[in-house]
């Protein structure tokens, strides 16, 4: 392979240090999506505190999940060609002394800029973390490590408000933040273990696509502000509509860019194997299906059922549970000797049947009712979680896992900003026509399974023939 320098691979010191550099990954990845899911609980406290303004107190979200999606694919160019323990140390770094400053800061705008400054370690984390694991572990043991790795990620997202709430409750908000400094300052101490346990290859000759870079960091800017604004200024704005054009032409101008440059920071190749398309898109689909109702399932349980928010949450763990259970489980049957394919197909078939079995819902729905398609849901996700990711990367040589690993999870946040924008735009549009809440929900379930269902016939369609041999993909181009 031009261009690639195999570093000497050092032995691995037994199952003591897999099984650290396991676990300090996922501690990192744990913080990352409960940072994501948790920081909206602190939001009234730090109100209180700092008498932000309503744009500067939406924008401690909004600035981490901007800066995230805009460097997820580039950190995980820079993991290929300078280290992914590098990289993941770096992050790791920058989202502990991030965190540290969002504990510490004075006012709304130190903390927007602390938050934004988390956001870019998290996807160093997220890039890093995946590929590490990648080439970390083969065969069935990588599986298991994928499993924990959507497991993991998927307990951050559902215990993020409640780790929150307790501490805004108990100590205050600046301790939510204070949390995530000093896990990833534990992440951190396993950073040399990590290094001996890893096999180094990287790409010696590759320097980084600086204008690539740029270009495509101006796209997500301008498409995440566009989201972002969208629920502020109006869908159908002008500002929003210049935002998404101003996108759309940052996007094909980084087409061309990346079909110019020797070494880019997206090989527009891994594009054109269609399986590794088709399970990267796989997140997409869980974000309409399942991020969705993730978000707004819990105001429909309060306008409508009377619940109060106990009660909604205590509800909405039939939903999230199966994530904490299935990615476990999918591994295992895996390795067991069931298609992987399957599995994944079975999954975006979970999304959509759930997603029409909400439609059960109503003011007076007991929870016997509901509590199937609610499980159904989060199956739907769970059984694709982690699993898509190691599939996807065995398919691609091992010098590109990381920039592999960025592509899927710039779609997978990508696609939850989308689908919760346009979810939320929708609902709003629907109630401001004379829709009761009740009847909007269950329109927006009847589109959200359109789009699974489309979903799935195009994945299905790329993912026609066997999929998830290891590093298939990568034999493939060696033959050539």
């Amino acid at each position: 392979m031009s261009g690639t320098t195999a570093l000497p691979v050092p032995p691995v010191e037994g199952a003591r240090h897999q099984g650290l550099t396991l676990a300090a990954v996922l501690l990192a990845v744990f913080v990352v999506p409960m940072s994501i899911s948790g920081t909206a609980v602190a939001l009234p406290g730090i109100d209180a505190d700092l008498g932000a303004s309503d744009a500067a107190l939406q924008w401690v979200v909004n600035a981490f999940n901007v800066a995230f999606a805009c460097c997820t694919l580039i950190w995980g160019s820079v993991a290929d060609i300078v280290g992914r323990v590098r990289v993941f140390a770096a992050g790791a770094a920058l989202f502990a002394v991030a965190a540290a400053a969002s504990a510490l800061a004075g006012n709304a705008l130190v903390l927007d800029a602390a938050r934004a400054l988390a956001g870019v370690g998290g996807a160093a984390i997220f890039s890093a973390g995946a590929a590490i694991l990648s080439t970390a572990y083969e065969g069935p043991a990588r599986a298991r490590a994928f499993a924990l790795f959507g497991a993991v990620a998927g307990i951050g997202v559902s215990l993020g408000p409640t780790i929150a709430g307790q501490l805004v409750a108990g100590v205050g908000w600046r301790w939510v933040f204070a949390l995530h400094a000093a896990a990833l300052a534990v992440a951190l101490l396993a950073v040399p273990v990590i290094a001996r346990s890893v096999p180094a290859t990287v790409r010696a000759s590759a320097r980084l696509d600086v204008p690539g870079a740029l270009v495509f960091v101006a796209a997500m800017v301008l498409l995440t502000c566009g989201i972002v604004q969208a629920s502020q200024w109006g869908g159908g704005s002008a500002g929003v509509l210049a935002l998404f054009a101003a996108a759309a032409l940052a996007l094909i101008v980084f087409v061309r860019v990346e079909r110019r440059i020797a070494h880019p920071v997206l090989d527009l190749g891994l594009l054109r194997e269609r399986r590794f398309l088709g399970l990267a898109l796989v997140p997409v689909a869980a974000s309409f299906g399942f991020v969705t109702q993730l978000t707004y399932l819990p105001s429909y349980l309060t306008a409508v059922t009377g619940r109060d928010g106990s009660g909604a949450g205590w509800l909405m763990l039939l939903l999230t549970a199966p994530v904490l259970v299935f990615p476990v489980a999918a591994a295992k049957l895996v390795e067991r000797g069931v298609s992987a394919k399957v599995l994944i197909l079975v999954s975006l078939g979970c999304l959509v049947v759930g997603d029409l079995g909400l439609l059960l819902f109503s003011a007076h729905a007991a929870v016997a009712v509901v509590a199937l398609p609610m499980i159904v849901t989060g199956a739907g996700t769970g059984l694709s979680a982690g699993l898509v990711d190691g599939q996807a990367l065995a398919l691609v040589p091992p010098e590109k896992a990381g920039m592999a690993a960025g592509f899927v999870n710039t779609l997978r946040l990508g696609s939850e900003a989308v689908a919760v924008a346009v979810y939320g735009s929708l609902l709003t549009t629907l109630l401001g026509g004379g829709h009761t809440y009740n009847s909007a929900f269950h329109s927006l379930l009847w589109g959200l399974a359109g789009v699974g269902l489309g979903l799935g016939a195009v994945i299905a369609w790329l993912l026609r023939g066997p999929v998830g041999t290891p590093r298939a993909g990568m034999a493939r181009r060696a033959r050539r």
